[in-house]
């Protein structure tokens, strides 16, 4: 299959990725609803250092206006964010369904919230470490979450990143052993956090599509953390990595953004539309 976005000089997708996707999107021919799982930064939006400059890639914002609108389709995005920080910036009205802090937080359309609760202690031992953290940050950036604390390095210098993640899994990983508390590691950062994770999330998900009557179904991903969530769904749907380079992950096919990013959008807006036409 030849990309619409293609130009000289581009890979193509290889002959596995087209085959898998062409498999994939036979599929809607027989189904009554679809359910569309999103990661955010990394992959509908590029990284920033300030991560509230983080907007869409270039027609992304607007290819799943027209999926929400015009297809049967459940769209939602899964990410490590606080789910209120995605709404201005993804810009979708109405706002879909987006499960924050990696799937413990759940922010419906129209506006209800749900957070997992955490044992007092663990708040405790969180907001202890916060207190030390804001004293020195080992020249990271220190995000403050409900269930969290996060330690970034992204935009450092390697030497300066190196030393950053030393000194910070010395403080978090003995935290590890009590509290509830578990690590988690993605690009650029550390995370000391409890409760769902993304896997958690998709499989709950899952469970609400299958009562439903079940569809076709993806999770799009980049990072370590959206490892779990292709876990979750390999059995059940289609994993996508979705980054500029390839690296060993559970997700059945790797597209790099923005342009085979905009083609599988286009794809579904198509295979949806076509054999499942909704009213805007």
């Amino acid at each position: 299959m030849q990309q619409k976005n293609w130009r000289e000089g581009e890979p193509r997708l290889t002959k596995e990725t087209a085959a898998r996707l062409d498999a994939f999107f036979s599929s809607f021919r027989r189904a009554a609803n679809f359910t569309l799982l999103l990661d955010y930064d990394g992959t509908l939006a590029p990284f920033r250092v300030n991560r509230f400059h983080a907007r869409p890639w270039t027609g992304v914002r607007e290819l799943l206006t027209q999926i929400q609108k015009q297809t049967p389709t459940r769209l939602v995005i899964v990410t490590g964010r606080p789910a209120a920080e995605i709404v201005p910036l993804l810009a979708i009205k109405p706002a879909p369904e987006i499960w924050g802090l990696h799937g413990a937080e759940r922010l419906f359309p129209g506006g209800r919230r749900e957070l997992e609760q955490i044992p007092a202690a663990t708040h405790a031992a969180l907001r202890t470490l916060c207190a030390q953290l804001q004293r020195d940050a080992f020249g990271g950036l220190i995000e403050q979450k409900p269930n969290a604390i996060v330690m970034h390095w992204r935009g450092v210098a390697p030497r300066k990143a190196r030393i950053i993640e030393q000194r910070t899994r010395a403080l978090f990983e003995p935290l590890t052993r009590k509290n509830g508390l578990s690590l988690l590691v993605f690009e650029a950062g550390l995370e000391l956090r409890t409760g769902r994770d993304k896997g958690g999330a998709v499989r709950t998900i899952l469970e609400e599509s299958s009562n439903e009557g079940a569809g076709p179904i993806a999770y799009l991903g980049d990072d370590l953390t959206d490892e779990s969530a292709f876990r979750a769904i390999k059995s059940r749907g289609l994993g996508v990595l979705v980054r500029r380079q390839a690296r060993e992950t559970s997700a059945g096919i790797w597209l790099r953004p923005p342009g085979e990013l905009r083609d599988f959008l286009a794809r579904w807006l198509a295979s949806s539309t076509r054999f499942n036409m909704k009213p805007a």
